[in-house]
């Protein structure tokens, strides 16, 4: 074991993530939730929307569509100009809208959302991670949704060694415990956007620190202002791109 660090303890873990989050804005997908917009297809489109968008640009932008249209047959009803005047603000607005009427069409003549992985990912511009928002938040079934933040904590902290989003899934779900599938992203969006930041984390004072191993960053050293001014830790790779 690692001199000062304590063994690992997913329990303890999730508890101090709590308590950590607890003031911070929640993760996009939860508020939406909790806002009223927790449906299978609500959180699909949404998910789609926050690809590669920041949550305090998704967020308005899933409330302003789902205050013109909230389910399959209202969406595939829009014309393609509305509603990439709608999505205003999110990135890749035209691409979006169409992958958007592509599955809301589809999913009307279908009935339903599919409540599968391997059936919301059959949907045009579905992948593994808005699969598993979907899943885990509109269906409440257990899933793993890895974006840039849950790859990169989980890897600092050397619960698992994975060199991209996806295998990073792969590797949580055959050491996660299943009670915390939904949770993880829930609390480790929020930790990593304010404390376990992809540059410069701030480690001290973490609640978590004598849990996490600190895998690639690097020791804190003297800033060139002047002895004993040490500036937070450093990352010692670039981010991985983020899954869809």
């Amino acid at each position: 074991m690692d001199a000062g660090k304590d063994p690992f303890d997913v329990d303890l873990v999730f508890r101090l993530l709590r308590e950590t989050v607890a003031r911070l804005p929640k993760a996009a997908m939860f508020e939406l939730r909790d806002r009223g917009h927790g449906s299978p297809f609500e959180q699909l489109v949404a998910a789609l929307i926050s690809a590669r968008t920041r949550d305090e640009v998704s967020l308005p932008v899933s409330e302003r569509l789902f205050a013109v249209a909230n389910t399959p047959a209202a969406m595939a009803g829009l014309e393609e100009a509305r509603l990439v005047g709608l999505l205003n603000g999110a990135t890749f607005p035209e691409p979006k809208a169409r992958d958007i009427l592509a599955l809301s069409r589809r999913i009307a003549e279908a009935g339903s959302v599919p409540d599968t992985l391997e059936g919301l990912m059959a949907l045009r511009g579905v992948g593994p991670k808005i699969a598993a928002l979907t899943l885990g938040i509109g269906f409440g079934r257990p899933a793993i949704s890895v974006d840039i933040h849950v790859h990169r904590i989980v890897n600092r902290w050397g619960y698992v060694a994975a060199p991209t989003p996806e295998r990073t899934m792969q590797a949580l779900e055959a050491v996660l415990p299943e009670r915390y599938w939904i949770e993880i992203n829930e609390r480790l969006v929020p930790f990593g956007k304010a404390i376990c930041t992809g540059e410069r984390p701030r480690c001290e004072g973490c609640l978590l620190i004598r849990q996490c191993r600190q895998v690639g960053v690097l020791p804190t050293r003297p800033a060139a202002g002047g002895p004993g001014a040490a500036p937070s830790p450093r990352r010692r790779s670039p981010r991985p791109p983020a899954m869809r």
